[in-house]
């Protein structure tokens, strides 16, 4: 049994089943086009890690170098006498606390050090930055304004979800900083047993499931169109 449409209701039915399967394909475009950019956007940081490290950008020039998250970067200056932050975090080793230390670079930009991470039981015996001349290697890291997922950092109160280099300093009364901070170290490399902070955890890892969520979209799109023509072969033969 096949239920006959009229003409009207005949061409609504069409026109909305083909909105909906351009929507599927659509859909899938865009996933493919995000596959792109995500291939594209792991391929630039892993070229990247593997350059050799570079002086820092000025605080004027970033904008314009289009946010180099993950850029080697290397630093020669000193750190200033003035506490270091403690920023909650969840590492390989646990729970504990990313060590955030001002340093001043001898091109005359104050940027905050990311030196590494204590766990929860060593905050008490976290050790001071060391004095004089140091030259510094990490990674270039974006700013993490505002906290975390429904914590917001609380200056006053000294708790910390995220390294917001813009309210970090100024909770620390330093003038103007550099719109990033610097990771310590590179990921993976080795660290001496009973080294505190840890440097070199930082996490480099994009979820890429692009290809997979395209396939989704133009599956269903198929699927769509063959339930279409199985429900309009049978009413094309009655018509007959």
């Amino acid at each position: 049994m096949t239920v006959r449409r009229s003409g009207a209701a005949g061409i609504v039915a069409l026109v909305l089943a083909a909105l909906v399967f351009a929507g599927l394909i659509g859909l899938g475009v865009w996933q493919v086009q995000r596959l792109a950019w995500k291939t594209d956007l792991i391929a630039r940081t892993e070229a990247r890690l593997m350059a050799k490290p570079v002086a820092p950008p000025r605080a004027a020039d970033f904008a314009a170098i289009g946010a180099p998250e993950y850029m080697r970067l290397a630093l020669t200056g000193q750190y200033l006498e003035v506490p270091s932050t403690l920023v909650q975090a969840l590492t390989v080793q646990g729970r504990g606390f990313w060590v955030m230390s001002p340093f001043i670079s001898y091109d005359g930009q104050f940027i905050l050090i990311n030196r590494g991470f204590i766990p929860e039981a060593a905050r008490d015996m976290l050790p001071a930055p060391p004095r004089g001349e140091q030259r510094l290697t990490g990674l270039l890291r974006l700013s993490q304004p505002d906290g975390a997922f429904l914590r917001s950092n609380d200056p006053a109160a000294g708790r910390w979800f995220s390294r917001d280099v813009g309210a970090i300093a100024a909770s620390l009364g330093l003038p103007q900083v550099a719109p990033w901070f610097l990771d310590l170290g590179q990921p993976g490399e080795a660290v001496a047993p009973g080294t505190l902070p840890v440097p070199g955890l930082t996490v480099v890892q994009f979820r890429n499931s692009h290809l997979g969520y395209a396939a989704t979209w133009f599956a269903l799109a198929g699927i769509w169109a063959f339930g279409l023509f199985m429900l309009w072969r049978p009413e094309r033969k009655a018509a007959l």
